[in-house]
C-alpha cells in the first residue's frame, strides 16, 4: 500500500480492511504510544510554544506530578515524537521540542480540534 492515500480512498477501502505491510492496523501503533492522560497533552503544549522547558509544562499542565511528566516526556522522546536537550549552564535546564515525526501529528491535531469545536456541545 502507498504511503499515502486520499480521503476518497480511504472511504473505499476502510471496510475491506485496511492493513501495513506487516499486516496490522495502521492506527494502533499510534495509539498505543499516545495511551495515557498526559502525552497528547502534552504533545498539544508543543503545539503552542515549539520549544519548551520542563518547568513551563509542570506549570501548564495542571495536576501533573514530576514523575508523571517525567516518566511521559521519556516515553515521547523514545518514540521519536520530541527531542530532548538538556543545557549545562547555572542553572542547568532541559528544552523539549518536536522531532519531525512529531511534527506530523500537527495536521492530526488540528483535524481533532476541528472535531472537538464542531462537537463541543455534544460532549
Amino acid at each position: 500500500m502507498s504511503d499515502f492515500m486520499s480521503y476518497d480512498e480511504y472511504l473505499r477501502d476502510v471496510k475491506q480492511g485496511i492493513v501495513t505491510d506487516r499486516g496490522n492496523c495502521p492506527v494502533t501503533p499510534l495509539l498505543r504510544m499516545l495511551q495515557g492522560k498526559w502525552k497528547t497533552q502534552i504533545l498539544y503544549e508543543l503545539c503552542i510554544y515549539d520549544t519548551v522547558r520542563f518547568g513551563v509544562l509542570k506549570k501548564d499542565l495542571e495536576g501533573i506530578t514530576n514523575t508523571m511528566l517525567t516518566n511521559a516526556l521519556r516515553e515521547l522522546e523514545q518514540d521519536g515524537f520530541i527531542n530532548r536537550v538538556q543545557f549545562n549552564e547555572i542553572p542547568p535546564h532541559v528544552e523539549y521540542s518536536f522531532t519531525e515525526k512529531g511534527k506530523d501529528l500537527m495536521p492530526v491535531f488540528y483535524e481533532i480540534m476541528r472535531w472537538g469545536f464542531k462537537h463541543d456541545n455534544d460532549m
